[in-house]
């Protein structure tokens, strides 16, 4: 009997009216059914953070949090991020809460999964990810690119659970050491593996969007995958050092091969490779320039510890 376990569930949500009522109807009864099995403590409850909608995401939660004493609700003064909501809901809940299970408002992670990630937690883990079995939803472009970015982010170092996103468990232990990570460049995926606690991984099918669109359209996914790269790995310097003495070889050799012809007196005039010279290496120096501005732009960012997210109002307040 595990029923002193003191669970709290976050969900980030962001423009999120249209699955929101089937996410609440949904998570409470997993919730419901966890208490019955007395798994989890009968005060366990279920946050939700609005991340600056625009809809009526925060009203649904208001009105949900007036008549379910078990759904809480968090607002944040502004859209800061998927990352900084799911950082805020954390850590309003990390001093109350034995352990905190992390879920989209999407439904597409498998909510069912969270029992298995509380018999793990229950089994002696700190840290339990949700991982996909298979990726035969998404397109081929996705699917082939989500495999290069895990393999990229190895060959750079980073540790990273491949096909698993932010649908997790963290004991209150994890939690509290994983608030010690301050930057403000998070990304929260490659955080949770350095912090060394014994893990376990659940593997579930993800599913179809219940309603709505989805918050991550193609240009942010790159942002977010090239936030991941910068935030925990400088081999992209050194890799754009290394292409430079790799033109610093080649131009020695081409300064070599023009002295010894013009010696010869064999020079004639080449317009066409003084081009192509001047536009490859040119692209080269601004690639270079970009790549080192990009860490230059994280330091700034860092350097000035600005908050990472403004709570406006949570329904614990009387003022609701």
């Amino acid at each position: 009997m595990n029923e002193e376990t003191l669970l709290s569930i976050v969900v980030p949500c962001y423009n999120e009216e249209a699955v929101l009522p089937e996410t609440f109807k949904e998570l409470s009864e997993q919730l419901r059914k966890l208490k019955i099995n007395d798994k989890i403590d009968k005060s366990s409850f279920i946050v939700f953070v609005d991340d600056g909608s625009t809809d009526r995401t925060w009203a649904l939660i208001r009105e949900k949090a007036e008549t379910d004493a078990f759904i809480q609700g968090v607002k944040l003064s502004r859209n800061f991020g998927h990352q900084h909501a799911l950082i805020a809901g954390m850590e309003t809940v990390s001093n109350q809460a034995d352990c905190v299970i992390t879920i989209d408002a999407d439904l597409q992670d498998d909510i069912r999964a969270i029992h298995a990630l509380i018999d793990k937690y229950h089994e002696g883990f700190d840290v339990v990810y949700g991982v996909r079995k298979r990726r035969n939803q998404d397109s081929f472009f996705k699917r082939n690119s989500a495999l290069a970015f895990y393999k990229l982010m190895a060959k750079m170092g980073v540790k990273l659970v491949p096909n698993h996103a932010d649908f997790r468990l963290l004991s209150r232990r994890a939690m509290q050491e994983f608030k010690r990570y301050q930057e403000e460049n998070v990304f929260i995926r490659g955080i949770i593996p350095l912090l060394g606690f014994r893990s376990a991984k659940v593997y579930y099918d993800r599913r179809k969007r219940y309603a709505g669109t989805s918050k991550y359209p193609l240009k942010k996914m790159f942002a977010f995958a090239a936030d991941g790269i910068t935030s925990f790995s400088i081999v992209p310097i050194k890799l754009v050092m290394n292409i430079g003495f790799f033109f610093v070889l080649i131009g020695t050799g081409i300064a070599a091969y023009a002295l010894i012809n013009w010696l010869l007196g064999h020079t004639i005039s080449g317009w066409t490779s003084l081009i192509l010279s001047i536009w490859l290496i040119g692209g080269m120096q601004l690639i270079a320039i970009g790549v080192i501005g990009e860490y230059i732009g994280k330091i700034f960012t860092e350097t000035k510890k600005r908050p990472r997210y403004t709570i406006e109002i949570t329904t614990w307040n009387k003022n609701k």
